[in-house]
């Protein structure tokens, strides 16, 4: 947790100067723009605080070890898909979708369904078949 409070932390300045040099140059003619900026960094100072606050409550995890080895790191990382179609299906389908919205909303409706479909078979793809867990 040391990283992300430190990451988030460094934040903090750099909105809060962006936002004073921003308010500069635009003469304060830009409020809107200022305030986000502003609100940025504020949440930026927030999840700094959470972070640090978790820190102090859960034990050290090993990354956070100056001195800790990659085999300090026990357990399982997670479950990752080998072979799978779905993504290319997904990502292209997208493409389209997002397309529709600069073309024309009939290409939008037209993507739709093949978005739903590929994120629900990318989503149950382990739930039948030969690759079924």
């Amino acid at each position: 947790m040391k990283t992300e409070t430190k990451t988030f932390a460094l934040l903090v300045p750099f909105f809060a100067l962006v936002t004073v040099i921003y308010a500069y140059f635009t003469d304060m003619g830009e409020p809107v723009g200022i305030v986000a900026l502003a609100l940025t960094g504020l949440m930026s100072a927030f999840v700094a605080w959470f972070f640090w606050l978790s820190a102090k409550t859960i034990d050290a995890r090993p990354e956070d070890d100056l001195d800790g080895e990659i085999a300090d790191q026990s357990g399982d990382y997670g479950h990752f898909a080998p072979y799978s179609w779905w993504p290319l299906w997904l990502g292209l389908s997208l493409s389209v979708m997002v397309l529709g919205v600069a073309i024309g909303w009939w290409l939008l409706i037209v993507a739709l369904p093949f978005v739903i479909l590929a994120t629900l078979g990318w989503t149950f793809e382990f739930f039948r078949g030969a690759k079924a867990i």
